[in-house]
């Protein structure tokens, strides 16, 4: 789930040669500096603590401010879109289901009322953000403010809770008319996977993603509200100029298919460099994922793809997914052969305007400069 966007949203050749077997280790402390200065700025904004990890070629670094331990937990929050979105592309390169299914094929008369139709909307609209249904997180008494947070922290809430709350509210636009980012998309998505294959999306996404690639420390909850150890406190913001709150105790079955999944820097770097190497989807369904149209409401020249979005950059542009859950902002990237890749766990959301701004300049800046960076 994502704040800005949903009112919460290898290896280098050795060169025989003195100058390349000292330009590697040179290399390798621009890199450990770049990636620190990035976190110890991050925390004089105000981010209590700060995860960091990036490779590049051969090298990893990585690095912490503030209260974050090494490698420790957090929630992802909408980087589950991408795993659910990868579940569901692999369930159609088996055959199981075609990405123009319409949602009523799946799930009968669960979209329905106000407008809502989902004879009308196609699994490939839910994946892209182009279904028009209404974000079930801007009408949740429970995210506004920390008394709503308080009082409804460690509620369960059902899929078909989630959805409900969206069919109270009109479409926002026709199926297919426009685009705006809506986690009931991937509550529907996730709810399809279950229908599909008679297991529950969570159990899919291991099976099919963490096992394989071995991510020892990613995982659903359920209705665990709390983290393991070792992890950052979260800080939500509220008002701006106002206190920072503790929001780290959360049940994740308020975000399930749309954010809930727990992860590390190490874990996430891992997914991420996986997919775009090609290791989780065959070619055709790759090519689906990265079919993109343009996100008119973030302004920002992003084009989302099937649970992935592409931003340009000064070396061409590059593939990732932002994460927010109370508290909480992951950002990333990977590069478009998967050869590099940065994730950033921030355990702090500001209200401020100016603050946030200057929190995504300098992750904009730390992500160009680890992806165009000279070889």
């Amino acid at each position: 789930m994502r704040k800005r966007h949903m009112q919460w949203g290898v290896a280098t050749a050795l060169v025989a040669t003195l100058v390349a077997g000292a330009a590697a280790p040179a290399a390798a402390a621009r890199g450990n500096h770049r990636l620190q200065s990035a976190a110890d700025d991050l925390h004089r904004i105000g981010i209590t603590g700060v995860q960091a990890l990036s490779r590049a070629g051969g090298d990893t670094d990585r690095a912490r401010a503030g209260d974050a331990p090494a490698d420790g937990y957090f929630r992802m929050g909408s980087n589950t879109k991408t795993f659910v979105a990868v579940v569901v592309l692999q369930l159609a390169a088996e055959h199981r289901l075609a990405l123009d299914d319409t949602v009523d094929r799946w799930l009968p008369g669960v979209v329905t009322g106000n407008g809502n139709d989902g004879r009308r909307i196609t699994v490939r609209q839910l994946l892209q953000h182009t279904s028009g249904l209404y974000n079930y997180t801007n009408d949740l008494a429970g995210l506004d403010s920390y008394e709503g947070y308080l009082a409804h922290r460690l509620d369960h809430y059902g899929q078909a809770d989630l959805v409900a709350v969206a069919m109270k509210h009109e479409p926002v636009f026709a199926p297919g008319a426009s685009w705006d980012y809506s986690n009931t998309n991937y509550i529907l998505a996730g709810m399809i996977v279950e229908r599909v294959t008679g297991r529950t999306w969570s159990s899919e996404v291991h099976r099919r993603i963490v096992g394989p690639l071995n991510l020892r420390h990613t995982f659903y909850p359920g209705d665990r509200a709390t983290l393991p150890s070792p992890h950052a406190t979260a800080y939500q913001q509220w008002t701006p100029d106002g206190p920072r709150h503790d929001t780290t105790v959360l049940n994740p079955t308020v975000a399930a298919s749309a954010g809930g999944l727990v992860t590390t820097p190490a874990d996430l770097a891992r997914f991420w460099q996986a997919l775009q190497q090609g290791r989780l989807l065959p070619p055709r369904q790759m090519a689906e994922m990265h079919r993109t149209v343009p996100a008119e409401t973030w302004q920002d020249g992003t084009r989302y793809g099937l649970g992935i979005e592409f931003t340009p950059n000064r070396c061409g542009g590059y593939w990732s997914h932002g994460g927010d859950v109370p508290g909480s902002h992951t950002a990333n990237a990977v590069s478009r052969t998967g050869t590099r890749v940065v994730v950033l766990s921030l355990t702090t959301q500001p209200a401020s305007d100016e603050t946030a701004q200057a929190v995504q300049q300098r992750t904009t800046r730390l992500i160009d400069d680890v992806l165009c960076a000279p070889n």
